[in-house]
């Protein structure tokens, strides 16, 4: 009798840890394509990554870089301080993108272009992405808001 129960239980701690590596494996299966890595200006340039990687980028818009062209499609610079990476987008820019302020955008790396598929800009005066922040300070170009 007290080997069936033993037996029971290790059927048991069996099928639940095939049911925990299987719901592991396909919450990872699920989540491949809704992770983007962040990376600075200084890493992109310092270590490209493939045409087909999908990544977020975020520094300051570089002064002076701004150039809207005849079509839909922007171009500027984004900068930490140490590197610059032209970016291009396509599509209707944040209200509150500007020259000289924080950005994040999503997108990918073709012929040292970042080809940007989303733009996100500060939301007031002080705020700045802590993916930002933190490349800024890495490359000593950070400097604390007033206030």
């Amino acid at each position: 009798m007290k080997s069936l129960k033993k037996q029971r239980r290790i059927q048991i701690i069996i099928v639940a840890a095939v049911a925990l590596a299987l719901s592991t494996a396909l919450i990872g299966y699920a989540m491949r394509d809704g992770i983007n890595f962040f990376r600075s200006p200084s890493q992109v340039v310092a270590e490209p990554p493939t045409p087909t990687e999908v990544f977020r980028i975020g520094g300051l818009v570089e002064e002076g870089s701004l150039k809207r062209g005849q079509g839909e499609t922007i171009r500027f610079r984004v900068t930490d301080g140490g590197a610059s990476v032209e970016v291009a987008y396509t599509g209707v820019l944040p209200d509150l993108f500007e020259e000289g302020q924080g950005m994040v955008g999503t997108g990918s790396l073709v012929d040292g272009v970042f080809q940007a598929t989303e733009i996100l800009a500060k939301h007031d005066e002080t705020y700045m992405p802590k993916e930002v922040i933190d490349a800024l300070k890495e490359q000593g170009t950070y400097v604390e808001p007033n206030g």
